[in-house]
C-alpha cells in the first residue's frame, strides 16, 4: 500500500493544486518512482489511497499498467482518514497477510525488493516491521530506538520512522475507524515487544518542504 491522501500543508501553494506525491524528483514523481521501484521488487498488485487532489493522482496513473503494477483506488474523500485511519479503511483490500507499506511522499534507494522478503518471512509474533533512519536536522530527537532488532520506545540513541515498513493487519485489531495516525499503534506494539526493525544508512528523504527537496535535488546531483 502507498499512502497518498494527504494534502501536504508545507508545500503549499503548490499543492493547492498539485497532489504532493506527484511532485517530481529528477524527471520521476514521487509516487511513480515508487511503483517503479515496487514492480522491479516483483509486487504485481498495489493499494493507494486517495484524499485530497484524489482525482489527479488516479488520473495520473490509471490501472498501473505503464508502471508494471495493478493499482486498485482507496477513495477516503476530503478530510482523509490520517495514516492509521487510511490503511485500517483499506485492509479490505490488502488480504490477510502482511503488507508492504510505503510512504507516498518519501524518496529512498532503500531496496524495496529486501522489503518484500520481509514481509514474506515476517515472524508470527510481529504485527509490523520497520524500516529505521539516521535522525535528519529537522526531527533530531527521532521517534523510535533498536535493542538488537527489535524497536523499543524512544531512549538515548534513537531513529527516524523512514515511512517504509511491513505491517500484520492484526495491528488494527482493536482500532475502530475514523481517522487517526499509525504511530500510536506502532508505538503500543513496540512496548509489547511485537516490531522487529533494522536501519537503513542509505539515502532518504521525507520530501516535506520546498528546503528539503530542493536539498535533496543537490545531494543526488553530487552523487
Amino acid at each position: 500500500m502507498i499512502l497518498a491522501a494527504g494534502r501536504g500543508e508545507r508545500f503549499r501553494p503548490l499543492t493547492d493544486h498539485l497532489p504532493k506525491p506527484l511532485i517530481g524528483v529528477r524527471g520521476e514523481t514521487l509516487i511513480g518512482r515508487h511503483l517503479e521501484r515496487l514492480a522491479a521488487a516483483g509486487v504485481r498488485e498495489v493499494v493507494i489511497n486517495l484524499g485530497w487532489l484524489g482525482e489527479r493522482i488516479e488520473a495520473e496513473l490509471g490501472d498501473g499498467s505503464s508502471h508494471g503494477v495493478a493499482i486498485t483506488w482507496s477513495r477516503e474523500g476530503w478530510p482523509a482518514l490520517e495514516t492509521g485511519g487510511g490503511v485500517f479503511h483499506a485492509l479490505p483490500l490488502l488480504g490477510a497477510g502482511p503488507f508492504l507499506l510505503v510512504n507516498g511522499d518519501v524518496w529512498t534507494d532503500y531496496p524495496l525488493a529486501a522489503l518484500a522478503r520481509r514481509a514474506a518471512d515476517l515472524p508470527q509474533q510481529d504485527l509490523a516491521h520497520m524500516v529505521l533512519v539516521p535522525n535528519p536536522p529537522h526531527h533530531p530527537r527521532g521517534d523510535c530506538s533498536l535493542a538488537g532488532a527489535r524497536v523499543v520506545p524512544a531512549c538515548a540513541d534513537t531513529y527516524t520512522f523512514s515511512g517504509l515498513s511491513v505491517l500484520r493487519p492484526g495491528l488494527f485489531a482493536d482500532a475502530d475507524g475514523g481517522a487517526f495516525p499509525l504511530w500510536p499503534l506502532l508505538r503500543e506494539a513496540a512496548i509489547r515487544g511485537r516490531v522487529g526493525g533494522e536501519v537503513y544508512p542509505g539515502t532518504w528523504s521525507d520530501v516535506g518542504t520546498p528546503q528539503r527537496l530542493e536539498a535533496l535535488e543537490r545531494q543526488l546531483e553530487a552523487t
